[in-house]
């Protein structure tokens, strides 16, 4: 390397982070801040994530099966996104509403947590803590899918299609536009996983030292911070409305009429008129949904997702027909990808148990990985913005499927003993926690990257007049795939059984005593089913006529 080359890293290296980082900001707008508000407040609902595992496991007897059945109803609402979404472009002008429902839902979910924690024979006396629970698991997605489907409709209309002097973006401005959009969509809510993060290593600070009760009075004070979350999200649509009437009240001054300050401001260019294929299938969805899922038939979560996936396939093929005919295909073999690399199973609960039970891994420490994994992430997604758009999705994914294979391995390692070897040739320096740090580091950029390009996709494709029912059909696709996940993850908590020690709360006996032997089966039959399944749907559709580049 010549000197002159050495002299020159530095320009570069400042030309590198002023394109990728401080680029960024100056792309940021002010018509982009309602949906970010929504997706920080979404962002900050891990606050009680930490505190819901332990307190789930110091005072439930729930298995990890039914914990991952229960996960598979939690997600079946963000399926409800579909007829939300066309209802959101119906009810435009009044949108904010569905923002001030989901806020109610969501507090009253923080709520019931909350009495749980500080008067639970109070709460048992009327329902028992189990269904109360149950209730409070199942009414808070209700609650965050009605403000993002709201929040996703707004992040398309944050992007103009026209410039101040009213003439159109180019397409690979708009492009560019929407990515960062999107970006900053999930910057928002790694930014408030990082705050929780915080919070939580602060709150929990001396955990090792803490009673019972002492514990059980940081649960009750975090939850109670908890009704921060749909505060903040109220007061981004708030803002939302203040920033579009200051945004007209200029471009009135500037002389423009009200049918140019519409299309400035990314207005529908017309009305949307019911769409009764959307209406009826969602409201069939619904119907289906939760007769079947009160219903005492046999296999009914696989019922209510083979349904649901019939329904929203059609529904997708109704809406797809709004598209040019060159971009349908691409788009059907892009949603396929992400189905996929969505739908691949979790270890489920166990995996943490172990951690806690037989790492030691306590409150603080769980907070700790939290903040690397979203500090890490929001750098990552930063980082590699560049790279998502100029690689298709298929090359994101596939590059992520590997990643993710990679990276499951030092996991499977902790369970092997690995960190007893590795402390024993390092002194004690690379054990457990040193492990399960480093691999949190390198695994974190990844957690929020794959949507990007679906998201920045969906948004620039959509159609102007249907931007919120576009999204949210297409979302609900993808979100099926968690409910997928859902799913498998049960099977195979079902095939591979991991239990804790339950104690009774009145005598505190063990009933069921802890059984970690399977939870290794567990973690390697994960790991291969998450590369492989991925990659095969990548082949399978690059080779088909619905190969996406995009």
């Amino acid at each position: 390397m010549t000197d002159s080359t050495i002299a020159a890293l530095p320009a570069k290296a400042f030309r590198w982070f002023d394109a990728t980082v401080l680029d960024l900001g100056r792309q940021m707008r002010w018509s982009y801040l309602p949906p970010l508000m929504v997706y920080l407040a979404a962002g900050v609902s891990g606050l009680t994530s930490i505190v819901g595992t332990f307190f789930i496991k110091e005072q439930f007897g729930l298995s990890a099966a039914f914990l991952a059945g229960l996960g598979f109803w939690a997600g079946i609402p963000w399926a409800l996104k579909m007829p939300l979404g066309h209802l959101v472009d119906l009810i435009w002008r009044w949108k904010s509403i569905l923002v001030y429902l989901g806020a109610a839902l969501i507090a009253l979910s923080i709520a019931i947590m909350y009495g749980l924690i500080t008067d639970m024979d109070r709460m048992a006396g009327l329902m028992s803590v189990e269904a109360w629970y149950v209730a409070s698991v199942l009414l808070a997605p209700v609650g965050y899918v009605l403000q993002d489907v709201v929040a996703d409709a707004m992040t398309v209309e944050a992007v103009p299609a026209l410039d101040e002097r009213g003439q159109p973006y180019p397409e690979p401005a708009v492009k560019a536009m929407h990515t960062t959009m999107q970006t900053l969509g999930r910057v928002a809510i790694i930014s408030g996983l990082v705050l929780v993060a915080v919070l939580n290593i602060w709150m929990f600070a001396g955990v090792e030292a803490m009673s019972a009760a002492e514990k059980t009075a940081t649960y009750a004070r975090i939850y109670l911070l908890a009704l921060v979350i749909p505060a903040i999200s109220v007061v981004g649509v708030l803002a939302g409305g203040i920033g579009l009437g200051v945004r007209a009240a200029r471009l009135r001054r500037l002389g423009l009429d009200e049918a140019r300050i519409a299309a400035l401001l990314a207005a529908p260019p017309e009305e949307t008129s019911p769409n009764w294929w959307i209406i009826g299938g969602g409201l069939a969805f619904a119907a289906f949904t939760v007769a079947t899922g009160l219903s005492d038939v046999a296999l009914n979560h696989e019922i209510v997702f083979v349904g649901s996936m019939a329904i929203v396939l059609f529904l997708m093929r109704q809406l797809i027909l709004e598209l040019a005919p060159g971009v349908r295909g691409a788009l059907v073999g892009t949603a396929i990808i992400i189905f996929m690399f969505r739908a691949t199973p979790l270890p489920g609960p166990g995996a943490t148990w172990w951690e806690i039970d037989v790492l030691g891994f306590d409150q603080r420490f769980l907070s700790v990985l939290t903040l690397i994994t979203s500090c890490l992430a929001l750098a990552g997604m930063i980082v590699l913005r560049p790279f998502m758009a100029r690689r298709s999705i298929a090359d994101v994914v596939m590059i992520l499927t590997i990643a993710s294979g990679i990276l499951s391995l030092p996991n499977i390692g902790l369970y092997y003993d690995l960190h007893e070897w590795t402390a024993r040739h390092t002194g004690g320096i690379v054990d457990a926690r040193f492990i399960a740090i480093l691999d949190t580091a390198l695994e974190s950029p990844l957690a929020q990257i794959s949507m990007v390009p679906l998201l920045a996709w969906i948004a620039k494709n959509a159609p102007a007049h249907l931007k919120a029912t576009f999204f949210a059909v297409m979302a609900s696709f993808t979100n099926l795939a968690l409910s997928a996940s859902s799913l498998s993850t049960k099977y195979l908590n079902q095939l591979f059984v991991v239990e804790r020690e339950v104690r009774d709360r009145a005598t505190g006996a063990v009933t069921v005593p802890a059984d970690y032997g399977q939870l290794g089966w567990l973690l390697i039959t994960v790991a291969a089913i998450t590369v492989i399944a991925p990659l095969a749907a990548i082949a399978a559709v690059q080779a088909s006529r619905l190969r996406t580049r995009q």
